[in-house]
């Protein structure tokens, strides 16, 4: 497939192809089972199809059951050119890459070739495997077993893809000890570089004709320049951005900067040990990262509290943390120094250099700009300065405060079609909030509903006499409200959480109450096993009652019978502390707009259509969503979040609701 095969500016040219391939008697009817044309889907995809002719820029927002993936997909394939997929997360990546477009490609004998490219902590490194396979340092006789395990993958394996060995889980710390990151990869310098998998997974990238990313990957190239996207891009004729409501959250997180304690702990570590394999007598090495060592402990201890998150304007000027980090920067000046004497005496100690210069300049820029800024450069008002200390470390994040400008730089030049899609990037068919954060102003932005019938199949259901969300007999009132409705649909339950904290205690009571009454619903919490597996066993139960904050709140399919009662806490209001919410609302409020109306509640009911989104998946499931909130009566804007909802049938009363589900259960008796 040729850039030949694009036909600029031709509006509508392939809307008979799309009709034929979408209609009754079309490709996908003939062979995909259980296939039902829906008008919104091919309305979608000529839509999408236009885009790509005139290498226009589109956001298309799709509700559940619309099949948004076919929609972009077909054109894609047929009449893209190089095409760039952004999904997600790596799960939905895989699904594309393993299912949805094999699927496609198969129906439209489609002559394409497709590649998946994944960071490069995804795939095994040879040299990496070799030195943690002859050092023999490992402690626990699990992770022997799971590098026993990696061993025999690396000879079986093509891909390198730590995916494809389910028995060793995703989070099993000897990964880190068997794949490399950009700091401890040797580069062409390796003696496996031509059997590398990163290297394979690039160059296989840059012949395909379809490449599968998911988010992170594209915006960590972007403003890394580590993951082989730099070499796609120019060459790409479409893009593609699936679950495109995450892009703003991914952008920030990569075009800001963050160095923690815990990276130069690390970076002490592997100076101490490369300074006395190779170069013994080029330094005191232990008196030269002893201070580095100390300061970040002691940047860490200025804070007591065990979770803290302050802008730097909140640290207090008598605070231990400033005469730590003006410790922390003159002891990284002196180990600079003596390793930029002693790098040509290896490979590694070279790279210690460049990791501590790069550490050295990002500690370094932590800082206000200076009054006088000059022009071109970064202003005040882009960016926010604040830390975050966990349990054991400490990070300085450097947060810009809109990636507008950023991710607008990354469009200009070549043109190109950039397609944006997802089910939740309007709020009641408004784009503002996501076209401000994104900086796409002016450009086509169009909504097709979802086939669903709402109002049949499911209820919306606010229960009567909750107390206030900040009171702190809340969480238990969410779990008394509940329980009477946990009860009436025989389990077969989500539970969503806006805090860890609530998962817990909800968690808690759930256990006791179950006991109590003598129900028989197995529980699942977020944090007993792995967010796949506690999915697959709560499908597996059938009758089951899983508990979750934010990851199960999105990209979650449990279809049929096994879910049934969708209960939201809160509205997923974020926390009035953030240092970046609170620098955000500021420099809004400073041009004249609301905070709150601007930015907090849209992205509250985007967050909040992806929850209530979890439990009608087809045109088959029927359920009730219980949202728990009382502001979304009591408050001015609790109308404007009713608008956005799915169209359920409401109700207040806990009658309706038990009396859907004993109707339920008794057609459901009549029909097997």
């Amino acid at each position: 497939m040729t850039e030949s095969t694009l036909v600029p500016g031709a509006k509508g040219v392939h809307d008979d192809e799309v009709d034929h391939i979408f209609g009754l008697s079309g490709a996908l009817s003939a062979s995909i089972n259980g296939y039902r044309p829906r008008q919104a889907q091919t309305e979608m995809a000529k839509a999408i199809a236009e885009a790509i002719s005139g290498q226009k820029t589109l956001l298309a927002e799709a509700g559940t059951g619309t099949g948004k993936t076919y929609a972009y997909l077909t054109p894609a394939l047929l009449w893209g050119g190089k095409v760039i997929i952004s999904t997600g997360t790596k799960n939905l990546q895989d699904q594309l890459f393993l299912r949805d477009i094999p699927t496609i490609k198969k129906v439209l004998k489609a002559p394409v070739s497709v590649a998946l490219l994944k960071g490069r902590a995804n795939y095994l490194c040879h040299f990496h495997l070799e030195r943690t396979l002859q050092n023999g340092r490992l402690t626990s006789r699990e992770d022997v077993g799971y590098l026993r395990d990696i061993s025999r993958f690396m000879k079986t394996t093509s891909s390198g893809d730590k995916a494809e060995l389910a028995r060793v889980p995703e989070s099993a710390s000897v990964w880190n000890l068997v794949t490399s990151t950009k700091d401890t990869c040797m580069g062409s310098e390796c003696q496996y570089y031509q059997d590398c998998f990163v290297m394979k997974a690039r160059k296989e990238a840059q012949q395909a004709d379809v490449v599968v990313v998911n988010h992170h990957l594209f915006f960590a190239d972007v403003a890394l320049k580590d993951t082989g996207i730099a070499e796609l891009l120019p060459s790409a004729n479409t893009v593609i951005f699936d679950e495109a409501h995450q892009l703003p959250d991914t952008a920030t997180l990569f075009f800001g900067e963050t160095v923690s304690t815990s990276q130069l702990l690390e970076l002490c570590r592997d100076v101490l040990a490369e300074g006395l394999s190779h170069a013994r007598d080029g330094a005191e090495w232990a008196k030269l990262v002893a201070p580095v060592e100390r300061a970040a402990r002691d940047l860490r201890l200025a804070f007591p509290q065990d979770v803290v998150r302050l802008s730097l304007s909140q640290i207090a000027p008598s605070s231990e943390f400033f005469p730590a980090l003006d410790k922390l920067k003159d002891a990284m000046d002196e180990l600079v120094a003596v390793l930029e004497k002693q790098a040509e005496r290896a490979e590694t100690i070279e790279q210690c250099r460049v990791r501590a210069i790069d550490l050295q300049t990002r500690i370094g820029d932590w800082k206000e700009p200076e009054p006088n800024t000059k022009a071109g450069s970064v202003a005040k008002a882009d960016y926010v300065l604040w830390v975050e200390a966990f349990s054991t470390s400490l990070q300085l994040h450097r947060t810009p405060l809109s990636i507008a400008p950023i991710f607008n730089k990354q469009r200009e030049g070549v043109p190109r079609t950039w397609i944006f899609t997802s089910a939740t990037m309007a709020v009641k068919n408004d784009f503002a909030h996501f076209v401000s954060q994104m900086g796409l102003w002016d450009e086509p932005a169009r909504t097709w509903p979802s086939p669903f019938n709402y109002a049949e199949q499911g209820i919306l259901y606010v229960p009567e006499g909750m107390p206030q969300p900040n009171s702190r007999e809340y969480t238990d009132a969410v779990v008394d409200a509940a329980l009477p409705v946990i009860e009436a649909a025989g389990g077969r339950t989500f539970m969503l959480c806006t805090t860890i904290k609530a998962v817990k205690h909800c968690a808690e009571r759930l256990r006791e109450e179950f006991e109590k009454r003598h129900l028989a619903f197995p529980l699942f919490v977020q944090g007993d096993a792995g967010r796949n597996e506690l999915l697959d066993r709560f499908r597996a139960a059938g009758n089951g009652v899983l508990i979750g904050s934010q990851s199960f709140w999105e990209g979650v399919d449990v279809r049929g019978d096994a879910l049934s009662l969708v209960v939201i806490d809160k509205l997923p209001f974020s926390p009035p502390d953030d240092p970046v919410l609170a620098a955000r609302i500021e420099a809004m409020e400073k041009k004249g707009l609301n905070g709150f109306v601007h930015h907090q509640l849209p992205e509250a009911i985007i967050n909040l259509k992806q929850g209530a989104g979890r439990l009608i998946r087809d045109e088959t499931d029927k359920g009730v969503l219980m949202l728990c909130d009382p502001r979304l009566i009591s408050k001015p804007y609790g109308k404007r979040i009713w608008q956005s909802l799915p169209a359920f049938t409401r109700t207040r009363e806990l009658t309706v609701v038990q009396d859907f589900f004993k109707n339920l259960a008794l057609s459901k008796a009549q029909s097997s």
